[in-house]
């Protein structure tokens, strides 16, 4: 396997998406998209190429986050020191969830519960149709956490699930520091909300945050 200068993932050589010719050498990709991202700016992607990874940047802080190319929804960030995680700091993650998210998430997980795979039956539960895996909408947190500064390790969360997010819905996963423990470990405050009254979860998580830039 090698890696794709666009996005970082590993790709087959002998299978790749696609393939570039670059100052003589040939790089290989998962996708078209992730070849047109290369050729756009080749020296933007070298670099981090030869180190076997490629991250992303939201705004002005590097995230932990390999770069993938569409439908991974948007992020804000507000941070007092792009370098450095503080009391205070906060992302917010949102993505539209769909039914074939929901159909990935059971094949991958297993979880064929048919409240959330069946209308027929979904429609003669409390809820009147079928509804988003609760586990598929609080990885949409995990995914917000590894977007602060610094590589994120997950440490614990205390989750309670207030209400049901409906397929189609577009939540918002909002990571918030409420406090510095000890040893580079920190408390937040964590929910996913979908617009509708009140957060569909809504809880707390420990996180450990290493030096990402001895890692780059």
């Amino acid at each position: 396997m090698v890696i794709d200068p666009a996005c970082g993932m590993e790709v087959n050589p002998d299978n790749p998406g696609a393939t570039a010719t670059y100052d003589g050498d040939v790089y290989v990709f998962c996708s078209e998209g992730c070849r047109e991202h290369f050729e756009a700016d080749p020296e933007q992607y070298l670099d981090d190429y030869e180190h076997g990874v490629q991250l992303s940047r939201i705004g002005d802080v590097l995230t932990q986050r390999v770069p993938t190319v569409e439908g991974v929804g948007s992020f804000e960030l507000s941070v007092a020191e792009p370098g450095k995680l503080s009391v205070g700091d906060e992302v917010t993650y949102r993505r539209t969830i769909t039914d074939e998210h929901v159909e990935q998430f059971a094949e991958i997980t297993g979880d064929a519960n048919a409240l959330h795979l069946s209308d027929s039956f979904a429609r003669r539960t409390r809820f009147g149709g079928r509804i988003v895996h609760g586990a598929l909408v609080s990885g949409l947190i995990s995914a917000a956490l590894a977007a602060l500064p610094g590589m994120t390790v997950f440490l614990s969360q205390n989750l309670e699930f207030k209400r049901p997010v409906e397929i189609g819905d577009t939540v918002e996963a909002t990571c918030r520091v409420v406090e510095e423990v000890e040893d580079d470990r920190f408390c937040l405050t964590v929910k996913a909300t979908t617009g509708n009254d009140g957060p569909a979860i809504h809880g707390t998580a420990m996180v450990l945050i290493d030096d990402l830039a001895e890692l780059t």
